[in-house]
């Protein structure tokens, strides 16, 4: 999700920095906007090293590409941390004579605001008539909190803490489009390890956190979602089902008792053989041989089985190595006919892309081949474009 976080000019300006890398941490593309005033109180490289975007506080910074609008008509969410009285009553007003402004003005995200300000400030008549301007409008306002201000006052006005603003931040998002509420959605991620003996196995570079990703845009969506996760390297989202395995026939079973959900959606990467003689103890080096070899068993294609049982929609995944777009797009569609799914993503990997890296690009292809839509940036935003592009009326 591309998250704007707007900063004014107050001494809370510092908590922002927390803000911003607690929605970095979380997987989300975070842009800071900064008024002139802020930029007194917390420094450009900070805010930049923070989100890891350029940071500009100018309307006439980027013009060529329109910044001044396009931040906000980019953005799912705005937040502005902290909000001042000044601010807050540019907001209500509609003043666009700073980027903060304009982005605001440009947007049809969800717009959250934790005011900071002085008791007598937040109390003045002329700020509560703004804030309840600002929440007829649909801004969502988040404190202020009781407690410690600048100087020896105590009292309303202390900005609430990062923690909690991105938390009720994040849940006015969710909480907006349960398009998925009722339905079932089964997600695979990881990798499958197929055993050799206890200690050794075959296995992939896959950690599981595309898949993840998929269960937590489900999720958000307000769908029943069980995360079938071979050997996941990352956290099972809040709110999700979890059943772990390990290997291509125990991810089999895992999906068939499952292949009824609405959406089914394959995004773990499946080794296509198993060890025939797989050993109980560890196999001793000496044991080996001077040129040892492994007897090998084809495994069963899990996402054909499940596209000819299914009555939902049922999405498959493609790691190709293929670097070219157009290739890319053809092995898509040749295996997108051999295994008979909705839908198929396909993206390009290898040893620096792909499997375990922060970021991906994919391409999602229809059925009968046609691109359903084109996705690239960290791993959550694509998720949700994947979840997008295979609950409309595609099929």
């Amino acid at each position: 999700m591309r998250v704007v976080v707007g900063v004014t000019g107050g001494i809370a300006a510092y908590k922002a920095a927390c803000v911003i890398r607690l929605l970095v941490k979380a997987g989300h593309e975070v842009h800071a906007v900064p008024t002139a005033s802020a930029l007194r109180f917390i420094g450009t490289p900070t805010l930049e090293a923070l989100s890891r975007n350029p940071v500009s506080s100018e309307v006439f910074d980027d013009v060529a590409e329109v910044r001044h609008v396009a931040l906000g008509q980019s953005a799912d969410l705005i937040i502005i941390a902290p909000a001042t009285a000044n601010s807050i009553a540019k907001l209500a007003g509609g003043h666009s004579d700073d980027l903060l402004g304009t982005t605001v003005l440009a947007s049809t995200a969800p717009v959250v605001i934790a005011p900071a300000m002085h008791t007598e400030m937040w109390q003045n008549s002329a700020t509560q008539h703004n804030i309840s301007v600002l929440q007829s409008r649909g801004v969502h306002i988040v404190g202020p909190d009781s407690g410690a201000l600048t100087g020896h006052d105590v009292g309303p006005g202390r900005m609430s803490e990062p923690d909690e603003i991105v938390e009720a931040a994040l849940a006015v998002v969710e909480g907006a489009d349960a398009r998925l509420a009722g339905q079932r959605v089964v997600v695979s991620a990881g990798g499958t390890r197929e055993p050799i003996d206890p200690v050794r196995f075959i296995g992939n570079r896959s950690s599981g956190a595309m898949g993840a990703a998929l269960a937590r845009a489900a999720a958000e969506r307000g769908a029943d979602v069980t995360l079938v996760g071979a050997n996941l390297e990352v956290p099972v989202p809040d709110g999700v089902r979890h059943v772990a395995v390990e290997s291509a026939e125990e991810l089999h079973a895992a999906m068939l008792e499952h292949v009824d959900a609405d959406l089914v959606i394959m995004a773990a990467a499946v080794s296509d053989y198993r060890v025939v003689d797989a050993s109980d103890r560890k196999r001793k080096k000496e044991a080996w041989g001077d040129s040892p070899t492994l007897a090998l068993a084809e495994n069963p294609d899990i996402l054909v089985d499940l596209a000819s049982r299914a009555e939902g929609v049922v999405v498959g995944f493609a790691a190709e190595s293929e670097t070219d777009p157009d290739e890319l797009r053809e092995v898509g569609r040749a295996k997108l006919e051999r295994k008979g799914c909705d839908f198929l993503v396909v993206n390009s990997v290898s040893a620096d892309t792909g499997f375990g890296a922060v970021d991906t690009s994919v391409i999602v292809l229809a059925r009968g081949g046609s691109e359903a839509a084109s996705a690239s940036g960290d791993k959550v935003s694509v998720a949700r474009a994947i979840i997008e592009a295979t609950t409309k009326e595609h099929v």
